[in-house]
């Protein structure tokens, strides 16, 4: 398939294929399990309240599996416990993962949007970076091997927060200087970095699984469809959002990027992919902000990530992986 044959609206037949979707109750996560779902593959829809699970578990159910309704019904959806903020919950979500067999894909979507306005730890870390990065990191060592069976991908969510100044993260977890947009933006490098980087040591040590960075442009949840118990904008949302959007986009279009560098197979590991126009368009490669393609940067951010969560990808045993599969 070649590049400029793709259309979001008619994806390839992902059945028999198993991916996994963290903080896939609300907004791109949940737009994204929509199209894998719709398109025939199996999804572990993941997030840490019970109640948004089974909101969202039950809107797949009746707007793409419901064929009465004009759904497929050809994909499947699971629901799966998992707070990116506890280390005892990413253990416990990846064990049940690796005990039910391999993975095709994982989708490192969930975090936070809209920081404290003061700094919180939680385990001993600052809590933007914690969930939209630590936790990530762990999560996909832990599933790194049932990947690898599948010479699967990981995709990590990026954003365009990344091009809109310089944030080395140097105070990595906000100890010196915290505010709500830096804890947002520089956990987003730390993310990219990281997926950057997974993909290079993937590579040196030979493990068959490929790592990409996507980030979703501008989306708004007032220019998304409305679901019940998933969005549910109010009044309001929908008429700020709606002054928007010359330059925004729903939800629902801004998961496609993030869609496709999972399951696209002209994509390749390392890339980074988002809207065309930064903040809306058709999925496309780019290039990362200057600052963040240091490789210094990638060794140094995936060194303190190891210290904080004491996890150790298993890349030998994940080279070796498919091979006893």
């Amino acid at each position: 398939m070649a590049r400029g044959d793709w259309d979001p609206n008619h994806l390839p037949d992902l059945r028999g294929r198993r991916y996994l979707v963290t903080g896939a109750t609300r907004g791109i996560g949940y737009f994204a399990t929509e199209q894998l779902v719709s398109a025939g593959a199996h999804v572990i829809l993941t997030g840490r309240n019970p109640n948004r699970l089974a909101a969202s578990h039950a809107a797949i159910e009746r707007r793409v599996l419901d064929v009465s309704a004009g759904g497929s019904g050809a994909g499947s959806v699971e629901t799966l416990l998992l707070d990116t903020t506890n280390l005892g919950s990413i253990r416990a979500a990846a064990a049940t993962v690796r005990s039910r067999g391999p993975l095709n894909g994982l989708l490192l979507n969930a975090g936070i949007v809209h920081p404290p306005r003061e700094r919180q730890e939680i385990e001993g870390h600052e809590l933007v970076f914690t969930t939209n990065a630590l936790g990530h990191f762990a999560l996909a060592g832990e599933l790194l091997q049932v990947l690898a069976v599948m010479q699967g991908r990981m995709v990590w969510l990026g954003s365009m927060a990344t091009f809109l100044g310089r944030f080395d993260p140097v105070d990595i977890e906000s100890v010196d200087h915290y505010t709500q947009w830096r804890a947002y933006a520089q956990s987003k490098v730390v993310t990219t970095v990281l997926g950057l980087e997974a993909d290079r040591r993937m590579r040196d040590a030979g493990v068959p699984v490929s790592s990409v960075v996507a980030h979703p442009g501008y989306s708004l949840s007032g220019r998304s469809p409305g679901i019940r118990g998933v969005n549910e904008p109010s009044p309001l949302d929908r008429f700020t959002d709606a002054w928007q959007a010359p330059i925004a986009q729903s939800k629902e279009r801004g998961a496609q990027p993030l869609v496709r560098a999972l399951i696209d197979p002209e994509v390749e590991g390392g890339e980074f992919w988002g809207p065309k126009y930064l903040v809306h368009g058709e999925s496309r490669p780019s290039r990362p902000a200057r600052y963040v393609r240091d490789p210094e940067l990638w060794a140094r951010v995936w060194h303190y990530c190891e210290q904080a969560t004491r996890v150790r990808w298993p890349l030998e045993k994940a080279a070796k992986a498919r091979r006893r599969w």
